[in-house]
């Protein structure tokens, strides 16, 4: 399931770190999780879509790696992320 475009450039925009900017880490993860709420979204209703189910795991489990990555690399651009989308922290492995 695709996002819809202008929410994706809203998530974009909100996430870049300067004019332009689509590939940064915080871009990814942000876009990520906007997908992950969209498919959880869609298997409340939807209880026996395994395939759904199963891309979203996927998609956990890429955004989680992502964050791993932020976290190693700038702790306080990390935790600022994960505050303004209200996800919980990953536990360094």
């Amino acid at each position: 399931m695709p996002l819809n475009p202008e929410l994706k450039a809203s998530t974009i925009a909100n996430n870049a770190r300067s004019e332009g900017d689509t590939g940064s880490t915080e871009v990814q993860i942000a876009i990520m999780q906007a997908r992950i709420l969209q498919i959880t979204d869609h298997l409340r209703t939807h209880k026996k879509d395994f395939h759904s189910r199963r891309g979203l795991l996927l998609l956990v489990g890429k955004r989680r790696r992502l964050e791993g990555y932020l976290r190693n690399k700038d702790i306080a651009r990390y935790r600022e992320l994960i505050k303004k989308l209200g996800i919980r922290e990953v536990k360094p492995r």
